[in-house]
């Protein structure tokens, strides 16, 4: 939204209750109004008249299921909404604690889930409707926000932005990477991070990521005054923040590292040819800096 906001200017965006509303805090400051659980689109009704830009909604999975079916996605469409509503499915009733709901994807012996939000929205009688099956697609999710609040076609347009909440990924597959590491699996875990050689200092990345992981540190070069962008532990290898600086043509300082657990001989054989291979260009690239320097 902050790269739409660039493209085409500022636009109202009813928040809704749950994880997304904290995007009304720094780096972002995005939202204007917020009335309650699953009321982000029908908070956002009053604006169904005809101006210069469309006004935008934002309601979890869980709130689409509290009542945002019938008071925001029914209304709209039974009212000719031509207004942008964003529902993020994150396959749980996370802002509550991450319990199962009718769009979940677990096997829940006690509930029926698997019912896909896409199918209860066309039911309603929506028609422009796009599905976004990964939202760390940064480019993809900004092009297809452009889309709906320009595209000439009347009525609501809804977007469904799909990925599974990164505190219950978490949750489910940390024990399942620590018992595999345990049993002497070769396991790979991604995390990212900055070059802080390549890093210009602008921060830009930061604010238009917010991720917790993404800090500050001093470059460590006496030549760049400011603090370069950094990636602590708690990384948890989405992506996000390289996919951000990719959509919004920043600097291409972020890089990414598997960290390989439980090696076998060939990949400690090609670790050390690696090594030799980066000592040597290393080296070289020393011995020129030195010799330029005199």
């Amino acid at each position: 939204m902050k790269l739409v906001e660039a493209d085409l200017g500022e636009h109202h965006i009813s928040c809704d209750i749950g994880c997304h509303l904290f995007s009304i805090l720094p780096p972002f400051n995005l939202g204007a109004t917020t009335m309650g659980y699953g009321l982000g689109a029908a908070s956002s009704a009053a604006f169904n008249v005809k101006g210069g830009r469309r006004a935008i909604s934002v309601m979890g999975d869980g709130g689409f299921w509290h009542n945002g079916l019938a008071s925001g996605i029914g209304n709209a469409v039974f009212n000719k909404y031509d207004g942008v509503i964003v529902i993020v499915d994150n396959f749980y009733a996370s802002a509550t604690g991450g319990q199962d709901i009718l769009s979940s994807r677990a096997d829940n012996p006690d509930r029926a889930t698997n019912n896909p939000i896409e199918a209860a929205v066309r039911g309603v009688g929506v028609k422009w409707l796009r599905v976004i099956d990964r939202t760390y697609d940064v480019a993809r999710l900004r092009d297809t926000l452009e889309e709906a609040l320009t595209t000439p076609e009347p009525g609501p347009k809804v977007i469904i932005a799909q990925s599974e909440c990164m505190l219950n990924k978490q949750r489910r597959v940390k024990p399942i990477f620590n018992k595999a590491v345990k049993a002497g699996e070769r396991v790979i875990k991604e995390r990212f991070g900055v070059d802080a050689d390549v890093c210009s200092g602008d921060h830009a990345c930061i604010r238009l990521s917010g991720c917790p992981s993404l800090t500050l540190k001093d470059s460590g070069d006496p030549l760049k005054e400011d603090p370069v962008a950094y990636v602590d532990a708690s990384c948890v290898g989405c992506g996000n923040c390289g996919e951000v600086a990719d959509a919004a043509v920043l600097c291409p300082s972020f890089y990414r590292a598997d960290l390989l657990h439980n090696p076998t001989r060939r990949d400690r054989l090609l670790s050390r040819v690696r090594g030799a291979v980066i000592g040597f260009l290393q080296r070289r690239r020393a011995a020129r800096l030195a010799g330029s320097a005199l």
